[in-house]
């Protein structure tokens, strides 16, 4: 579907140099858009793509409206405006209330009828579905699951008994979601189960990405906020806490207990401790190690990013030597007598 640059300014109150006629249908990247294309630059690192773009338009900030060689449309924050027309011209599929013949509802369960219930979808006694939602194929609803209005779950998605979802929430392929966490009380030689009895809340307008799993609290609730958005193969674990807009990206594991805050954003690969709290507007770098709280606002990291190796290994070997040192005393006093025993002996 295609709509006039006059119609995106006026409907999202952002500013136009060009022809308000032309017409996109779809966006595309700087490099490869082609006519009916609408693009962004937000880096100006990409700016030296603009000047031989051909897409019909781009979103732009001010500052860089003077080189662009096509229509634009102007905004301060030109990655926002162009998530907002990018949903219009590639809306979801639309909506075809019903249940599929192969889907299992059981008559206890309250489906709305305008949902769309996919094929082989289990839903269990006493679920609750909410107006306009849709659940994709071989889903699985738990016995008194609720699930809030227009939520659209993909294929293969499982809502465990008792999780409760909020509106508008998009739940990728193959997450669980109150799946038991990991407890566990040591008896001895030998592991007991402890029985995880809390649920799952999760707020509106929350993603979650695909293979992603949320454990449902051993006794309390794990708490997803509202505006969360979490990447794909992420662990969260039993009773945790995320505050609301906090965005957290791939292969990061959560242990349980942790209480993330608001507006955070944590980078791919890290690993959270349980039991700890990270404050309000942190944000931490990837494959980050958080072992203790992080109570105040900031940008914290534990990598060291990558080296040439043999230069990674002069590092590796300097630090040994420190760590030599404070072990042994002030300057002076024996050392190792080589890197190796000392590795050995660690």
């Amino acid at each position: 579907m295609g709509i006039a640059l006059g119609e995106l300014a006026v409907r999202f109150g952002c500013q136009l140099s060009g022809d308000p006629d032309v017409v996109v249908d779809h966006v595309a990247p700087l490099q490869s858009a082609g006519p009916g294309a609408l693009s962004f630059l937000a880096n100006p690192r990409l700016a030296s793509q603009l000047s031989a773009t051909r897409a019909s338009a781009v979103v732009l900030e001010p500052r860089s409206a003077a080189a662009c060689p096509v229509a634009a449309l102007i905004a301060p924050n030109p990655h926002a405006l162009f998530a907002r027309i990018a949903t219009v011209l590639h809306p979801p599929p639309p909506l075809r209330p019903g249940i599929h013949p192969t889907a299992i509802v059981d008559a206890r369960a309250q489906v709305d009828a305008s949902c769309e219930i996919g094929a082989y979808t289990v839903i269990a006694a006493d679920a609750v579905i909410g107006p306009r939602c849709v659940i994709g194929t071989a889903c699985q609803v738990g016995e008194g699951a609720h699930i809030g209005a227009d939520c659209r779950l993909l294929s293969r998605v499982t809502l465990e008994h008792g999780v409760r979802l909020g509106a508008r929430a998009l739940v990728h392929s193959g997450a669980v979601i109150g799946s038991d966490g990991f407890g566990l009380a040591r008896d001895g030689g030998r592991w007991l189960k402890v029985p995880q009895v809390g649920g799952v809340r999760i707020g509106d307008d929350v993603e979650i990405g695909a293979n992603t799993t949320i454990d449902r609290g051993a006794m309390d609730d794990t708490v997803i906020s509202d505006g969360v958005k979490l990447d794909n193969q992420i662990q969260v674990g039993h009773n945790v806490t995320i505050g609301a807009h906090t965005a957290i990206a791939a292969c990061t594991g959560i242990s349980g207990s942790v209480r993330i805050g608001e507006r955070c954003m944590i980078a791919g690969a890290c690993g959270l401790s349980g039991h700890i709290e990270i404050g309000n507007d942190v944000v931490l770098t990837g494959m980050s190690m958080v072992a203790h709280s992080v109570p105040k606002p900031g940008v914290y990291t534990s990598v060291i990013p990558v080296e040439p190796i043999r230069h990674w290994w002069r590092v590796l070997t300097t630090l040994k030597m420190l760590a030599a040192r404070e072990r042994h005393g002030a300057a002076g006093q024996p050392r190792p007598h080589s890197m190796q025993q000392e590795s050995n002996d660690e």
